[in-house]
Order: structure tokens, then C-alpha cells, then sequence
């Protein structure tokens, strides 16, 4: 056989990824799979090419996928963080954020307790910390935090242990956007009559904090941002270094979110594309790690996991909606202020056009910026939290 020189393997290997990446947006679009994110569809058809032979698996390892792991996944997060604007958070108002907030230690509150309760380290091993930081901190902001976790204690590394959790994920996540939509139905007898809320601002405005929004890009902004994330790459692994008590990740986060609110910055085209390009990017490789043969074997694992995950968001769905019903707040408030925990910004905007509560649309993505910014601080907090006494 004629020898293939490794930089043209990883030349083709990049170029299959990027492939996964196109064929997912593509097959996303399709009646069957609308129900799949692009980001579950990437990993399952990573997995299918590194189990076919396609692309390497993780035996021997590409260095194209050691460059994303370390380099190009959390430039990523900081990338999609750059879209996350605080100083607006007030226009979500105070109903919608004091409920996001009790949802927020109600997930904390029922991650702590489903985790002891199912002694989760029996099935999850050396690694039920960094599980249970990443729970936390996806069903305060969403997926962004859940990989930004995952990155920090090397789950992303363990594919089939990650991929289950993903797809648990998923699952539940499906089913609670359900919920959250029957259930001011259901309740609509004893809770107190829901009240208009006047908006500000009209419900076709916000568009720019969704991350999967079409963006005008030029090479000159294009490149600045490039820029911007490298050099905060390499500040952050500076400070770690400096001061390693506080994780990469999240002196990544801080100067995100202070460059987020830098105008000149903050404005700047491409970036959401680039940081969701970059994630996608990430999660191919994820499915790479996965061996499909062995997480189908794996029923046991499985099972658990949906068992946590249900037990987690349940308990969420319990507190908050019956604080939300002490309190007298608005149950459509109080859905989608849930759904913004548990689903993220997309979510809580699907949601509240469905209850046909348009001036709840830009609170409730608002509240879901929100969670983006805290979830991995209050995640690897909950992480850190069980390793030491769990």
C-alpha cells in the first residue's frame, strides 16, 4: 500500500468532519429529523463514520481531533458568549427574572438531591462530579455550558459515556418542552388569571441574541474576531497558570462576557456563526470517541441516566411551579422561565410564541442569555461541591 503522508490524513479527516457538519444542517431540515438538534445529529453521524472506518476512531487518535479538543472547542465558548448582553437583562423584568432565578437553584437544589438519592456514582463512576456539574449547569442555560463542563473534566474524551448523557438529554428536554406548554392548560382552573404584560420592545426585535442567526460576515470582521479569540485563549490559559485554583474555562467565560460588552466587539459579524461552526466541530469529534457497539451493550448505563435526568428535571418542574403558584406569578411567566433553564433561549422562544404570549418573547430569551453566562460558573461550582464531599 503506498504510504499516505499524516498531514494529508488530517486533511481529509478535517474535511469529513466539515462534511458531518453540512450533511446534519441539511438532514435537520428533513419532516423525520426535526425533532433531532443539529448538535445530536453531528454526534451520531460522527460515531456511524468512525465506527464504518471513515474517519478515525479514537485508537490511533487524529492530532486533528487533540487540535479541537484543546484549541478550537473553547474558542468556541467564548465565541457564542460574545452574543450575551447583561446590561439587557433588565427588559426581561422582574416576574421573569426572579422565576429564572428560582428555577435556577430549584435545578442546583434537585441535581444535589437526584444525585445522592440514586447514589449516581455508582453508575457514573469517577466522573458522577463532572456529570452532575454539567446537569446543572445545562438545565440553568442550556447546551453551551453542558460542553463548556464537559471540556473542563475531560468528559468530552469519554465519547460513549458523553453520548448517553447527550441523548438522555435530549429525550428529557423534548418531553419538558411539552410540559411546559400543557401545563398552564392543566393548571389554568386554580392558578390565578394570567395578566398581559406590557412590552417595551416589540417581539421581532431581539432576533439578534439567537445564536443560529444568519450573519452578514466580512473578512475584515471576520478576521478581527479570530483575533479577539485567540488572544483570550491564550490570556486565559495565562491566568490559569497563574492562578490555578480557578479553571481555564471559566477565565475564558469572564472575558467573554466582558468583551460581550465591549461595543466595538459586541458588534462585530461572525462570531455566532464561527462559534457554532467551531462547536459543531467539537461535538463530531465527541462522536468520533464513541463506540456504538459497546454504548447499545450498555442498556444498564442508559437506564440510569434517564432515571437522573428525569428525577432532576422533575424535581426542577415541582419547585419552581409551585413557588411560581405561592408567589402569584403568571404561569405562562413561569413556564417559560422554566423552559429557558431547562431548553435555553430557541426554547423558551418557541414556547412562548406557542402559549401566544408575544410580549414574553424577549424576556424569555433574555432570561435564556442569562443562564449562557451563569450556568458554567454554577456548574463547575456543584462539580467541585461533590468531589470534595460527595
Amino acid at each position: 500500500m503506498q504510504y499516505i503522508p499524516s498531514s494529508l490524513i488530517s486533511i481529509y479527516v478535517l474535511g469529513a468532519l466539515f462534511f458531518i457538519i453540512a450533511f446534519s444542517e441539511w438532514l435537520g431540515d428533513k419532516p423525520f429529523f426535526k425533532h433531532f438538534s443539529t448538535g445530536l445529529l453531528v454526534i451520531i453521524l460522527g460515531a456511524l463514520a468512525a465506527n464504518l472506518g471513515i474517519v478515525p476512531a479514537t485508537n490511533p487518535v487524529s492530532p486533528v481531533y487533540d487540535a479541537i479538543f484543546a484549541y478550537l472547542a473553547p474558542i468556541s465558548i467564548f465565541l457564542i458568549l460574545l452574543s450575551v448582553n447583561i446590561k439587557q437583562i433588565k427588559l426581561a423584568g422582574k416576574p421573569m427574572l426572579i422565576m429564572f432565578l428560582i428555577g435556577s437553584a430549584s435545578t442546583v437544589l434537585a441535581t444535589l438531591f437526584s444525585v445522592w438519592i440514586l447514589d449516581a456514582k455508582s453508575f457514573l463512576g469517577d466522573y458522577h462530579h463532572a456529570i452532575s456539574g454539567m446537569l446543572t449547569g445545562t438545565y440553568i442555560g442550556g447546551s453551551l455550558n453542558f460542553n463548556a463542563i464537559a471540556l473542563h473534566y475531560n468528559v468530552a474524551k469519554e465519547g460513549d459515556l458523553f453520548a448517553a448523557t447527550t441523548v438522555a438529554d435530549n429525550v428529557i428536554s423534548a418531553v419538558w418542552v411539552a410540559a411546559t406548554l400543557l401545563i398552564p392548560t392543566l393548571v389554568g382552573k386554580f392558578w390565578p388569571k394570567t395578566v398581559q404584560i406590557k412590552s417595551t420592545e416589540s417581539a421581532d426585535e431581539p432576533k439578534h441574541l439567537i445564536l443560529d442567526e444568519v450573519e452578514k460576515i466580512n473578512v475584515k470582521e471576520l478576521s478581527i474576531v479570530i483575533f479577539i479569540a485567540i488572544s483570550a485563549y491564550i490570556i486565559s490559559n495565562t491566568l490559569a497558570r497563574w492562578v490555578p485554583f480557578i479553571p481555564m474555562i471559566l477565565w475564558l467565560t469572564s472575558i467573554s462576557l466582558i468583551c460581550a460588552h465591549i461595543p466595538v466587539i459586541h458588534k462585530l459579524k461572525g462570531h455566532k456563526s464561527l462559534g457554532l461552526i467551531t462547536m459543531y466541530l467539537f461535538l463530531a469529534v465527541v462522536g468520533t470517541h464513541c463506540d456504538i457497539p459497546t454504548l447499545l451493550k450498555d442498556g444498564t448505563l442508559a437506564l440510569n441516566l434517564m432515571l437522573l435526568l428525569t428525577m432532576i428535571v422533575f424535581i426542577h418542574g415541582i419547585l419552581i411551579f409551585t413557588i411560581g403558584y405561592i408567589l402569584k406569578q403568571d404561569k405562562d411567566v413561569v413556564s417559560i422561565a422554566s423552559q429557558a433553564n431547562i431548553g435555553g433561549t430557541a426554547t423558551a422562544l418557541a414556547l412562548a410564541k406557542s402559549l401566544k404570549r408575544n410580549e414574553l418573547v424577549l424576556p424569555g430569551i433574555l432570561v435564556g442569555a442569562l443562564g449562557n453566562a451563569l450556568g458554567t460558573y454554577i456548574g463547575i461550582l456543584v462539580a467541585e461541591m461533590l468531589l470534595k464531599f460527595g
